[in-house]
Parts: C-alpha cells; sequence; structure tokens
C-alpha cells in the first residue's frame, strides 16, 4: 500500500525492527483507555452471542483519514478531494503527525478541495458536516488497514486493535510502523469507545463483512509468515468466528500480479448486500489476460464464495491506463460506501470512468456515485478505500 521508494528515503538506515506488537507504546497511548493497557491480555474482548460488524453501507458517525506527509504528499490532491466529497455527506476525522502536515493539509484542502478556511478549522459545512483534526503520531496514509476494526457487541460500538507491522515487512523492514500499530487504542481513547485487543497481525482491508453472518478474506495476507507465522487455516477460521460472530467464513487465496500486500480482498471481491457479492474478472480489453495468473485468482475467489451460498456478480475490467511507467487495469473494486455516497478510485479515463460510475449506481441505488482520480496512490498500491475508515453510528 506504499510508495517505498519515498518511505525509504526517510529512514535509509533500514534498522527499524519488526516485532508482533510494541505494549509499552499501546500503553503510552492509552493514557485515558482503560480497556487496553501493557499487562491486559490481548485477546480480552467481551463474551456473547450478540456480537457483529456493520456493513459498509449501514449508517455511519464518521469517516477516518491519516493526513499523507512529505513522502506521500503527492497524494495530498486525491485527499483533499476525497475529504471534501466525504463532508457532502458526513463528518470527517483526520489524523495529522505534526503541524507541518496539519498546515499542508489546510493548503491542499483550499486549493484542490475548494473548502473554505472556516470550514477547514471545524465550521460545519453547508451540509452540516465537521471536520476534526487530530494529532495523533501515525507513519502512513493508508488508514483502512492500520485503524480501528469496528464491531457492534450487546449494541455497544467496540473497537478492536489487531496487529499492524506494516504489510508483513513486504515493502522493505526500513518501513516505520510503531505510530500506525498504536492508532486503534489512541483512536479508542479519543471517542472514549471500548478498545479489546487480539494478538494476530492483519489489516481492515482484508476483510469484507455483509453485516450479518458473512467474512471474506485472503489467505495470502492473514497467513503470510511475516505476519502471522505458524498460523493455519484452523485458527484463521476459528478467529473470525469469535472476533466478528460470522458463520459463513470465505477464505480466498493469491495475489494478483504487483500487489504487495498479499492480495487484500477489497481489490478482489466486494458485498454489494447480504448476500451478493461482486468478483473482479479480467478481459479481452484489460491488461490482465483471461485465462492468466491473475484471472485465476479471480475465478477460484468466485467459486469459494460461491460454494458458501453468495449470489457472485462478474465485474470485468472495461480496459487499462498507462501512468508513469505502469500499465493498470481499469479497477473499480476499491470503493467505499458512506451515508448515502459510493466513492471510488477514478482513472482520467472518460469511458470507463462513466461505465462504473452508471454500475456503481445501479449496484447502489439512492446514494449519489462519485469517481475521483487517484492514480497517484494507485501507482502506490490503493484507492478510495484503502485510505478511509469508516465508523458506524450508534
Amino acid at each position: 500500500m506504499l510508495g517505498v521508494d519515498r518511505l525509504i528515503e526517510i529512514n535509509p538506515e533500514g534498522e527499524k525492527l519488526r516485532r508482533p506488537r510494541a505494549p509499552a507504546l499501546l500503553a503510552l497511548a492509552c493514557l485515558a483507555c482503560t480497556d487496553t493497557d501493557e499487562s491486559a491480555p490481548r485477546d480480552s474482548g467481551p463474551a456473547g452471542d450478540a456480537l457483529r460488524v456493520p456493513a459498509e453501507w449501514e449508517p455511519q458517525a464518521a469517516i477516518w483519514l491519516q493526513w499523507p506527509q512529505r513522502w506521500e504528499a503527492s497524494y495530498e490532491p486525491a485527499f483533499a478531494r476525497i475529504v471534501a466529497t466525504i463532508l457532502r455527506h458526513e463528518a470527517v476525522h483526520i489524523l495529522v503527525n505534526d503541524a507541518s502536515t496539519r498546515r499542508s493539509a489546510e493548503e491542499a484542502l483550499e486549493e484542490e478541495g475548494g473548502l473554505s478556511a472556516a470550514v477547514i478549522g471545524g465550521a460545519p459545512s453547508s451540509q452540516g458536516f465537521r471536520i476534526t483534526w487530530h494529532d495523533i503520531p501515525n507513519d502512513n496514509a493508508w488508514m483502512r488497514d492500520n485503524g480501528p476494526t469496528w464491531v457492534v457487541q450487546d449494541g455497544e460500538v467496540r473497537i478492536q486493535d489487531w496487529g499492524f507491522d506494516a504489510w508483513g515487512g513486504a515493502f522493505g523492514a526500513g518501513i516505520p510502523y510503531e505510530a500506525d500499530d498504536a492508532v486503534p487504542v489512541a483512536v479508542g481513547a479519543v471517542l472514549d469507545v471500548p478498545v479489546d485487543g487480539v494478538d494476530i497481525v492483519h489489516e481492515r482491508g482484508n476483510l469484507e463483512f455483509n453485516g450479518s453472518d458473512g467474512v471474506i478474506l485472503n489467505w495470502s495476507t492473514i497467513g503470510d509468515a511475516g505476519r502471522n507465522p505458524g498460523i493455519t487455516r484452523e485458527d484463521v477460521e476459528r478467529a473470525m468466528r469469535q472476533h466478528f460472530g460470522v458463520s459463513r467464513v470465505v477464505i480466498v487465496e493469491g495475489a494478483p500480479e504487483g500487489d504487495l500486500t498479499g492480495g487484500h480482498i477489497d481489490g478482489i471481491a466486494r458485498f454489494i448486500d447480504e448476500e451478493r457479492v461482486v468478483v473482479a474478472d479480467c478481459s479481452q480489453s484489460s491488461h490482465c489476460e483471461p485465462g492468466g495468473h491473475d484471472d485465476q485468482i479471480y475465478d477460484d475467489a468466485a467459486e469459494q464464495i460461491a460454494a458458501q451460498g453468495f449470489e457472485v456478480v462478474r465485474w470485468p475490467f472495461a480496459g487499462a491506463v498507462a501512468y508513469r511507467d505502469t500499465t493498470f487495469d481499469t479497477d473499480y473494486m476499491n470503493w467505499l460506501v458512506g451515508n448515502d455516497f459510493v466513492a471510488t478510485v477514478g482513472f482520467d479515463n472518460p469511458a470507463t470512468d462513466s461505465a462504473a460510475k452508471a454500475q456503481l449506481e445501479a449496484w447502489f441505488p439512492g446514494r449519489e456515485v462519485y469517481i475521483i482520480e487517484t492514480l497517484e496512490s494507485w501507482y502506490a498500491g490503493g484507492g478510495v478505500h484503502c485510505h478511509t475508515n469508516d465508523q458506524p453510528a450508534g
């Protein structure tokens, strides 16, 4: 999910150690939080049957982002457009690492997002929604992955704090992640929301929920030895049932070409309602070839999802675009569903962008659909969904 060339620039020594957790750092970030401390067992969530993860299309309280820092500064125009879009429909929380990052964010929001100084400063937008700024240390601009995993337990919204180690070290040993790893606890302290630790390294971008009984994830991510050495599929299925209250667990496998996350599920398969799942598909017009490596991953995923009783809808890539030194499929799977809207990556390709907008409008009737050009961050590994972390209402 990261532009590794820019990250290594700020940490050339490569001396950061990857370790499963940092209890002292968690305790420091949780001074106002009573649910998680360095002496508490990591798997310490409440018992009970009324446990679930709300679907993304359910009502939300806000959407959270971590503003890109200087090595990811090229994402700022897209971030400004994303924030301005969200503010039409719901509140936004933004984490900044320091005063310089905040100033840079404010400039981008005014210039590219078209927001007024008052709204940027925290006044409500014309629709009545606010930006709330948080001085919370963070290392990257991909809050989907290191941020909170939100659950509802017996009617109460809670945060789960799964481990984060910078994608299993896939982008290099020098990538910092200790601040990112502490973000869920810090968010819990800000909101006074209970935080439950989970002693498994995993990213939220590899979890797709239908809001009731189903979750889809990729074994190639959670089973990666750089994240969870020695973990088994049985361990994973048991953890999904325990921590999310689901009964149907679909574990696909395989990383598409160039995907260093291990194949996050939000680029492969997405729920559009409780029973229907959209699965990516190569086509004659796409960069990936029918019958090739990526196509086999998508086909296998579709078969496994259907075997669990879900209805599978295939979405062929309609074309390909060249950006810098890379050719991408026009892959719109990385969509974010919010209150009354859907936003996804745009490829500055009017024909495929328009077709994707029409398709998403059909799948999410009654929601306004936005196509937001995010080629800079797509080049580094992700889009709108990867950058955002949606907080359910309640």
